[in-house]
């Protein structure tokens, strides 16, 4: 929408006579967007009287046309001016400048993210460079007449008061600059080629009018952008009812077009693929030229899945499709086509954020003409959130709104088991259900003994191709969000020492590799999956008597989840402690279905844990494979039936696999004895064998993976006799503290009668003149057997002649 709008001599006019403000004040009322106060009208006077020295001379033409404040359709945002005209070649063109008055900028390590002074304090904001060129991809994307025009959009930046380029003109954020330059106070003149290069003649406003008048709908570049992206992307291909309900919602966003406002409900639990449904909606009403945007609550859901459509991270032309569900208070009515709300549930009244708007789920049936809600109600995990079914109902029943329902039913995520869900509704005491085992449930689930046990298994897990983290109730102070390299999560005595997730990371916490280095919480994960998910359970949930129940005080000081609580107890105690609970519940029922394959536990209260190890117990349908010599209690695991082999593993010739197999080599303890240039394990070529054993789902193959059956009883504790190990040949880095294969000429391993022995590698090292050297190596023992001591090597060439083949992965049988 324009506001002010003059050629150049009126712009020079204007601020010569102190009179901006006035107009562009003027301006916004007449245009019904009300008023602004006292430091945006002083902003104006300061920013454009710099701007007017820019444009004075003969470089710009004097019948370019000038608008100011220019709000850009279906959003918010506002464009501080625009300098309009022809190119050389006669097209028509625009400059987006953005202004701001910073004096300092400093860089920080996010995409398009810097720190300056704002508001009284420091804070983090939005590149500037970033800013101008997203109004301009707005245009590009969404405005008819730029598109069939071919306008050139040339955005750029104007800090007229900052004078050190370091902060804002980083390397870190290059490709925002490439995209739009930044002009300092001493550049007003650069500021003026940059204009001049794009507008060679005026065109008094005209092309500035089109665009105001220019049809609303997604650009048919966007569009094939977006298709090519989804095209032959394996997680957002949709089956069984997940096609009914999309098919379904396409329909009702054709009925919005004729029929009235349209507003669908689409129910399913964890993993039924709301999400997949979602995205393929979003690409599809853009293809079909409506305006669309993918809204979530929370963060997470909306960066994670742009992230892995659009194969980055980084800010991009998509940013404008995935909104906050905050961004529709003053919509106007209709104004969009369609909107796509994931994760409903969680949908608050109004965020603490929002001065406007009376309700989200009112604002989202008011902007747009057709409203897809996707909802799970066990998935409320916090006191503000009011998604519920009965409140979408009732909005839409006053909006006037024809209201449908869809369910989705199919499991996909817990290997595609509603047995798992049903019996954890049973464990956390959500509601009775007639699942009492997991009997035939083809899905792992774990209790593991120690926190450090629980990191090992996430671990492993991990480094063997799954995805797997780590998360927990947030009963932990946030100490490392203010505070870097500080530890949130310690138990003591335990090698255990972790942080929250990185506040960088914000929302794409699962997407980053270094995450796994980190605990995350419900905020970061809620809406999302990964392979296998270990959970910490808190003191906010435990066990007492055989009852779980719940302890709202146990939660963290800087945890908002439960903000509201007190106040509403002091009013009705009952109610709140009901609501709380509930809450509390839905937290882990949320955390503990994050993982397709499996779900691992540990519970820092001693009775609480004793109890979920024994309902586990209880459970179990088969012995679990996959241990990891720690102990626990385990319930099922994919994989543990097998015709081939009594081990539950299928062995296959070498000849006959093929890379859907995953199978990797094995290799038989015994079988290595003798010199080392004839064992089947080498520091410098694959791994020799004629077998292949084909891994359980929890593993991906390896070209450097072998399997190897370690008998004897020197390594216990950690390894049974008899276990089917997965190694890694050749390992690099540190060795210290792992379980590695090694092989020495003088070991004579009394179990195997061979040169190979697996044991826990120890290093001491002293230092020397080119560096350092190993003193002492220990290979020691890890038993309760009597009669076995550690293997130790002191002198120079003893330590020469050991060779560590392999360190191992993880335990599979």
């Amino acid at each position: 929408m324009l506001v002010y709008t003059s050629d150049k001599p009126g712009f020079l006019r204007d601020v010569g006579d102190n009179r901006i403000a006035e107009r562009i004040l003027a301006a916004m009322q007449r245009t019904g967007q009300g008023g602004v106060g006292d430091s945006e009208r002083k902003s104006w006077e300061e920013s454009l009287l710099r701007m007017k020295n820019v444009l004075e001379g003969p470089t710009i033409p004097d019948d370019a046309g000038i608008a100011i404040e220019y709000r850009i359709p279906q959003t918010s945002k506002r464009v501080d001016i625009i300098v309009s005209g022809s190119d050389e070649h006669d097209q028509a063109v625009c400059v987006i400048v953005e202004l701001k008055q910073w004096s300092d900028v400093t860089a920080t390590s996010k995409d398009a993210i810097v720190r300056t002074w704002l508001g009284g304090r420091e804070r983090e904001t939005t590149h500037p460079s970033y800013q101008a060129w997203s109004y301009a991809s707005l245009l590009r994307d969404f405005n008819a007449t730029v598109e069939d025009e071919a306008v050139r959009l040339a955005p750029c930046v104007y800090l007229h008061n900052c004078v050190e380029r370091d902060g804002v003109c980083d390397e870190h954020y290059r490709e925002h600059l490439d995209r739009a330059p930044v002009f300092l106070k001493h550049d007003p003149r650069r500021l003026r080629d940059f204009i001049g290069r794009y507008v060679k003649t005026g065109d008094r406003n005209q092309t500035l009018y089109r665009i105001e008048h220019g049809e609303i709908r997604p650009s048919r570049d966007l569009a094939a952008s977006l298709s090519s992206l989804l095209r032959g992307h394996r997680e957002f291909l949709m089956i069984d009812d997940q096609k009914l309900a999309y098919e379904a919602a396409l329909e009702v966003v054709g009925l919005a077009r004729t029929g009235g406002k349209q507003v669908l409900i689409v129910e399913g639990g964890p993993g039924t693929g709301k999400s997949v449904v979602a995205i393929n909606l979003l690409v599809e009403l853009i293809n079909r030229e409506c305006t669309t945007h993918y809204v979530t609550t929370n963060r997470a859901p909306r960066q994670v899945y742009q992230a892995r459509l659009t194969g980055t991270m980084r800010k991009n032309r998509f940013d404008n499709l995935f909104k906050g569900s905050a961004s529709y208070d003053a919509a106007a009515d209709d104004e969009m086509d369609a909107l796509v709300v994931d994760e409903a549930h969680r949908l608050v009244e109004r965020s603490q954020y929002q001065k406007a708007g009376t309700n989200q789920i009112r604002d989202i049936i008011r902007a747009a003409k057709a409203s897809i809600f996707f909802i799970d109600e066990d998935q409320q995990v916090t006191w503000a959130d009011t998604g519920s079914i009965d409140e979408i109902r009732d909005w839409a029943e006053r909006a006037g709104a024809t209201l449908q329902r869809v369910v989705l039913q199919s499991q996909f995520r817990c290997n595609g088991s509603d047995g798992y869900l049903a019996w954890l509704d049973q464990l956390l005491g959500i509601r009775p259900t007639a699942q009492d085992d997991l009997q035939d449930v083809p899905y792992h689930f774990e209790v593991v003994d120690s926190p450090s046990a629980l990191k090992d298994r996430i671990f492993e897990l991990d480094r063997a191709g799954s995805k797997a983290r780590l998360v927990a109730g947030y009963c932990w102070d946030w100490v490392s969000k203010k505070t870097a390299g500080a530890v949130d999560i310690e138990f003591p005595g335990e090698d255990f020492a972790m942080a929250w997730n990185l506040v960088e990371d914000e929302g794409r916490y699962l997407e980053k590799p270094h995450s796994i280095d980190q605990v995350g919480c419900i905020h970061t994960v809620q809406g999302l999956e990964m392979d296998y998910v270990g959970v910490i359970i808190g003191p906010d949930l435990v066990v007492r008597d055989g009852r779980v129940v719940t302890q709202p005080g146990e939660r963290a000081k800087t945890d908002r989840s439960l903000r509201g609580y007190k106040t509403a107890f002091a009013n009705d105690p009952a109610a709140a402690t009901a609501k709380a609970d509930r809450i509390i519940r839905n937290t882990y029922r949320t955390l503990m279905s994050r993982g397709m394959k499996g779900c691992f536990v540990y519970c820092t209260d001693r009775e609480t844990q004793d109890w979920f190890a024994a309902r586990a117990a209880e459970a179990i349908a088969r012995p679990a494979p996959a241990r990891n010599g720690e102990g626990g209690q385990t319930a099922n695991n994919p994989g543990a039936d097998s015709e081939s082999d009594p081990a539950g593993l299928d062995f296959l010739d070498a000849d006959a696999v093929t890379p859907a197999d995953n199978a990797v080599p094995f290799v038989e303890m015994k079988a290595a004895a003798g010199a080392f240039a004839e064992s089947p394990v080498h520091q410098s070529r694959p791994v020799e064998s004629d077998q292949r054993v084909v891994l359980p789902e929890a593993f991906n193959a390896k070209t450097d993976h072998f399997v190897m059956r370690v008998v004897g009883e020197s390594m216990n504790r950690s390894i049974p006799n008899g276990s089917l190990c997965l190694f890694r040949a050749n390992p690099a880095g540190t060795r210290e503290g792992r379980i590695v294969l090694v092989q020495h000429r003088d070991i004579q391993d009394a179990e195997t009668q061979s040169g190979l022995t697996v044991k826990r590698y120890h290093s001491e090292k002293t230092q020397t003149e080119d560096g350092w050297r190993h003193a002492r190596i220990v290979l020691r023992c890890e038993t309760n057997a009597p009669g076995y001591e550690d293997i130790v090597f002191e002198a120079e060439d003893d330590i020469g002649d050991l060779r560590v083949l392999a360190e191992l992965v993880a335990i599979i049988e």
